[in-house]
């Protein structure tokens, strides 16, 4: 049984999703606080599974709950918050204090709309029950800036001496599939010696997706030689922020794809909420198509739209990677690119807030490494090369 706290100073709002939790008989509500100061008395007393958490309350705001919680009980907090570019701010903030992830309610804060998310409030308690507190210590993404990157001009490759090479064991090779990188490299990533094999990263990722994100792309240096396109599950009112606030901690460059700009090295693109992106070649040019289709995807933008449309028109110049996540998208793309010929890495259980996606293509023979989230930069960078 999943013990839930919910903590919203909206009577309605608490009683909509404690009618929704208790639909599933392996979820159980066991209290409900109406702000972060009783939230966290309740907490302490009630010791819940999984704490479901709006942002704007009064006495104390969810995002200094969230830290709280995290600092001395912690356990997975899921934020409710409103579809807007002010709710996408205040919930990437609670996300930086340690919130695994986040469900968006309608805009009004009395709506009965909040029904049409049933299954996917349901699901993700579900989902991010199973986490264990050490894990979750490691998930709260940093708000602080790193020091004022320099941004190389168009095409050009700068080199980083005296940083440290990632250990040789995040680097793929027939003998060595599904070997945890675990004694790689961490923190210092740089360029290998040989030849760069790969000519773009895509990467699928879900729920707990933000931080793991950043994980990745704070490790990469300046001069990291191929564009990275993402397909992070977000609602369109999110992606840009959460692309600007990974451009201000990241030495390489983060935005938001625009369709039909031409990619460029040491740049990762976020695809917007709501729709797919797609690479496209052009006479050897690589450019970023934003689109609608398929409509009928279940996830938009879609990880296996990115990483079908990568292993087409790349093949084994692709390395496709997947990181934590509900459910199997990307899993068919994966396939396409390694039909290809390119090569996949895949997020390990341990660091996962859900091992969902991940799972999925390692179940299926399609991963050629399992890699913790602190070593997954350097297995891309490594694996970039022979």
């Amino acid at each position: 049984m999943i013990n839930v706290l919910i903590v919203d100073d909206s009577a309605f709002m608490r009683k909509a999703i404690e009618i929704i939790l208790v639909k599933d008989p392996a979820i159980r509500v066991i209290g409900q606080a109406a702000d972060g100061f009783e939230a966290l008395s309740l907490v302490e007393k009630l010791k819940p599974d999984v704490v479901t958490m709006d942002v704007e309350m009064p006495r104390m705001d969810g995002i200094t709950a969230v830290r709280k919680i995290m600092a001395n009980f912690p356990r997975p907090v899921l934020m409710i918050s409103s579809v807007t570019t002010e709710g996408a701010e205040v919930t990437l903030k609670a996300m930086e204090a340690g919130a695994v992830d986040f469900i968006s309610k309608p805009a009004s804060r009395v709506s009965l709309d909040i029904v049409r998310l049933e299954e996917e409030i349901r699901e993700k308690v579900k989902a991010v029950a199973r986490r264990r507190p050490p894990v979750l210590r490691h998930t709260g993404i940093s708000s602080v800036p790193s020091k004022t990157p320099l941004r190389r001009p168009a095409g050009s490759v700068l080199s980083s001496p005296g940083v440290a090479r990632p250990a040789a064991s995040a680097r793929i090779s027939p003998a060595t599939s599904l070997v945890s990188a675990s004694t790689a490299a961490s923190s210092k990533v740089t360029k290998p010696s040989g030849r760069l094999l790969r000519d773009i990263v895509s990467i699928g990722v879900s729920t707990g997706g933000p931080p793991a994100v950043q994980s990745v792309l704070s490790r990469l240096p300046e001069d990291f030689p191929v564009p990275l396109l993402i397909a992070q599950h977000m609602p369109a009112a999110f992606t840009g922020p959460f692309a600007k606030r990974l451009d201000n901690v990241c030495k390489i460059r983060v935005k938001e794809a625009e369709s039909g700009e031409k990619l460029l090295p040491g740049v990762a693109y976020v695809s917007p909420g709501g729709r797919h992106i797609r690479l496209n070649m052009h006479h050897g040019v690589m450019s970023v198509m934003v689109t609608d289709d398929p409509k009928e995807a279940l996830y938009k933008p879609s990880a296996t739209v990115l990483h079908e449309s990568v292993g087409l028109a790349l093949g084994r110049r692709a390395l496709g990677v997947q990181l934590t996540g509900m459910g199997s998208d990307g899993l068919e793309g994966i396939r396409v690119l390694k039909e290809k010929g390119g090569l996949a890495l895949a997020q390990s259980d341990a660091t996962c807030v859900v091992y969902g996606m991940p799972k999925a293509i390692v179940d299926a023979g399609l991963a050629d490494a399992v890699v913790d989230i602190n070593n997954m930069a350097a297995a891309i960078m490594e694996n970039l090369y022979r």
